[in-house]
C-alpha cells in the first residue's frame, strides 16, 4: 500500500498539533515537515523549534523533513535533536552530498536526498546505494498549491528500474500537486511515499482524505 506523509505547511497552525494527530489518526503514516530559509526558496516556513514542540506533543509520530534550505549540512544535527525521524535535503544546495548524508546517518536518522524539477534524476544516481529516501519534486519547491509536472513520472519510473537492478529499496517519495488525480499515477510510475498538503489539510473532511490517497 502506498504510504503517506501529509504536508504540515498546509495545515492551520493555529491548531498545528491538533491536526497534525488527526491526520495521523485518520491513518497517515507520518509528517511532512518543510523548513524553508528564504534563501534556497523565496519563502520562510518553520525551523527547529515547532518541531520539538510537535515531537514533545506527538512523540510517537515520524517526522519527514525537507530541508529546503542553502546548507543543510550545518543543521543536520539541530534537526536531528529535535526529532527528525529521516532528514531530506537537496541535492542543488551548497553542502556536500556525500557529507551531508554521512551526517544525516550519524545523527541516527534516515537520510534522504531531493531534486527539483530542472534536475536530471541520473543526478542522483552516485548516492543512491547510501540513501533511505529519494523525494523527486514535482513541483518548484518554496511554495504549496502548485499545479503538478507530469516530467516527475519519469524520474520516478527510471529511479525505481535503477533501485530494482541494484537490489535497493528506499522510499521513492513524491512531492508538490499531489492528490486524488495525480496520486495513482505517481504510484504507478514508481512511488510509494506521497506528500500532500492541500488535498489533506485544505479538505473538509481530513479522514476521507487521508483514505483516498492511501487507498489507490
Amino acid at each position: 500500500m502506498t504510504q503517506l506523509s501529509p504536508s504540515i505547511l498546509a495545515a492551520d497552525f493555529a491548531a498545528l498539533g491538533a491536526q497534525c494527530a488527526a491526520a495521523l489518526a485518520a491513518g497517515a503514516d507520518m509528517l511532512h515537515f518543510d523548513v524553508m530559509d528564504g534563501h534556497f526558496v523565496p519563502n520562510i516556513s518553520f525551523g527547529v523549534p515547532v518541531l520539538e514542540s510537535l515531537h514533545k506533543t506527538l512523540p510517537g509520530a515520524f517526522y519527514d523533513v525537507h530541508l529546503m534550505i542553502s546548507r543543510p549540512l550545518d543543521y543536520v544535527q539541530p534537526f536531528a535533536k529535535a526529532g527528525a525521524g529521516c532528514i531530506t535535503f537537496h541535492l542543488e544546495s551548497e553542502s556536500d552530498a556525500a557529507a551531508t548524508i554521512a551526517a544525516i546517518h550519524a545523527a541516527g536518522c534516515k537520510a534522504g536526498l531531493s531534486i527539483k524539477p530542472g534536475t536530471p534524476a541520473q543526478r542522483v544516481l552516485p548516492y543512491l546505494d547510501e540513501l533511505d529516501l529519494v523525494l523527486v519534486m514535482s513541483v518548484e519547491p518554496g511554495f504549496g498549491g502548485q499545479k503538478f509536472q507530469p516530467g516527475a513520472l519519469d524520474k520516478l519510473r527510471m529511479l525505481r528500474a535503477e533501485c530494482a537492478a541494484r537490489g535497493l529499496s528506499p522510499w521513492l517519495e513524491v512531492d508538490g500537486g499531489v492528490d486524488e488525480t495525480t496520486a495513482p499515477g505517481c504510484a504507478r510510475a514508481g512511488a510509494d511515499l506521497l506528500v500532500a498538503g492541500s488535498a489533506v489539510f485544505g479538505r473538509p473532511d481530513l479522514a476521507a482524505a487521508v483514505a483516498a490517497l492511501k487507498n489507490l
